[in-house]
């Protein structure tokens, strides 16, 4: 292997590499990046078995040839050089890299063991905008469960029908769906697990994505990038049956107002170990108060309130995730009694949050 390299493009294409290496790998193999040198492009692959990222940049290729480097340390001795262009020579297992006046050799591995890239079945294809998928990854891949015993509620729901497509992610105590208008040929679903969605979307581009699913794996593929993942498996919550029309208290709030009031709330909310915060809505506003054994706290908050009065409580934590992901000026919070979902909404109509109360002892 013999090239030359932009210095800057390499870095960037080697921090995309590294969004799938494991910090935890017991496999020494995976710690590194197996570089592929062919056709005036270098070919970076890295992978934790789960999640596999697959790079390509221009170079020029004077013998081709592939090897792995230990990600960290040749990821480290990149980004630390100056100069514009790097000179890459390899022989055997010994790399030479120079860049201006800085000089390293530095001990790689054979490329023999390092695992060959998942093989994706076309069956399932689509094309969406990386502005829609990362809107619909961030405004949903915080609602995972963090409990690993419920593996299936890790991941975020994919739920594709020919007209659009659900993202819907609940972890018992909330549920987040977004919705995306997307005319495909596909009716099927595939749980996809938040650790790639959340690594997906910071390599993303303003170019469109052409997403595959198969029977256990996805596959989201833009001009340079592919990332694979291994596909968690399981029934998954019957999520449509959450969302009810029929409410009986409707109010239409400030988002800015209401998330302040919650966050200053919920500073005596987190001292109890329920996060407990209560709504008392009337006409014209909601009363939002905690109490713990350090001290208590009201606050009142203007809404336009539709429907009789309620009192309801939420784990203020809850509230406070879905609200802060939105960005219009008002929300509307949908209430039917004290002991069903609290769903909220903004102007963008293709987004739910829904939360549930915390039962009050009577």
């Amino acid at each position: 292997m013999k090239l030359k390299v932009n210095r800057k493009e390499f870095i960037k294409a080697i921090q995309i590499a590294q969004r799938a290496i494991s910090p935890r790998s017991t496999i020494q193999i995976l710690e590194g990046i197996l570089l592929k040198a062919k056709n005036n492009e270098i070919v970076l692959i890295s992978s934790d078995t789960e999640i596999t990222i697959k790079t390509s940049i221009a170079a020029i290729v004077m013998e081709e040839g592939e090897i792995v480097v230990n990600s960290r340390l040749f990821g480290d001795i990149i980004r630390k050089f100056q100069g514009d262009t790097i000179d890459i020579n390899l022989d055997g297992t010994s790399m030479n890299l120079k860049c201006e006046k800085s000089n390293f050799h530095i001990q790689c591995q054979l490329p023999d063991e390092y695992p060959m890239l998942p093989i994706v079945e076309k069956n399932n294809t689509f094309n969406i905008s990386s502005q829609e998928l990362s809107d619909s990854i961030k405004k949903t891949s915080f609602a995972v469960s963090m409990d690993e015993t419920r593996m299936v509620f890790t991941g975020v729901l994919m739920d594709l029908s020919p007209a659009k497509i659900n993202f819907v992610a609940l972890d018992g105590f909330r549920m987040a769906l977004k919705t995306v208008n997307n005319p495909n040929e596909n009716t099927t679903s595939a749980i996809i697990p938040a650790r790639t969605l959340n690594e997906l979307i910071k390599v993303l581009e303003n170019e469109d994505v052409n997403v595959c699913i198969s029977r256990n794996m996805a596959l989201f593929r833009t001009k340079t990038t592919e990332v694979y993942t291994t596909l968690l498996s399981g029934e998954f919550f019957k999520y449509q049956g959450l969302i009810t029309e029929s409410h009986t208290t409707i109010c239409t709030i400030s988002r800015v107002n209401l998330q302040s009031a919650l966050e200053r709330a919920s500073l005596l909310a987190k001292e109890d170990r329920a996060n407990l915060v209560k709504f008392e809505i009337e006409e014209g506003f909601i009363k939002i108060s905690s109490n713990s054994e350090i001290g208590n706290v009201e606050e009142i908050v203007e809404s336009k309130v539709e429907g009789g009065n309620l009192k309801i409580a939420f784990n203020s934590k809850y509230l406070l995730d879905g609200i802060k992901i939105m960005e219009s000026e008002e929300v509307r919070l949908y209430f039917t009694d004290s002991v069903n979902p609290c769903i909220i909404r903004e102007d963008d109509e293709d987004y739910l949050y829904l939360v549930l109360p915390v039962r009050l002892a009577k």
